[in-house]
């Protein structure tokens, strides 16, 4: 793979087949509760959704970055994971891997 962190063209060249990679780009927003996030992340405890942008080389593996990534940072996943195909704002690397991580914290519907 050509190396992109010193090409700011690389989204170009992605699009036009230039810069090749094994890795497809998706957004994954899974349900869960944030507990104590470890550092560098905030979010209320409580309810909430965690959002990330992963290169991965399929939905499937994706969904497993978002597990293993929110175990490490102190989020609980609880619902479903929803993977979209989205438009890259990092360029893809070597490995798989997954950034831009964000919290939504939410109030969960009161049982009547």
């Amino acid at each position: 793979m050509v190396k992109v962190e010193t090409n700011p063209d690389w989204k170009l060249q992605l699009r036009y087949g230039k810069l090749k990679t094994q890795y497809h780009h998706y957004t994954a927003i899974a349900e869960g509760v944030a507990g104590k996030l470890g550092e560098g992340y905030s979010c209320p405890p409580g309810s909430a959704f965690l959002s990330v942008k992963t290169w991965a080389s399929s939905p499937d593996e994706s969904m497993d970055m978002v597990r293993i990534l929110s175990e490490e940072i102190g989020f609980k996943v609880t619902g479903k994971i929803l993977i979209y195909d989205t438009e890259p704002v990092e360029p893809p690397k070597e490995d798989p891997y997954g950034y831009d991580i964000g919290f939504s914290p939410f109030d969960p519907p009161k049982d009547k």
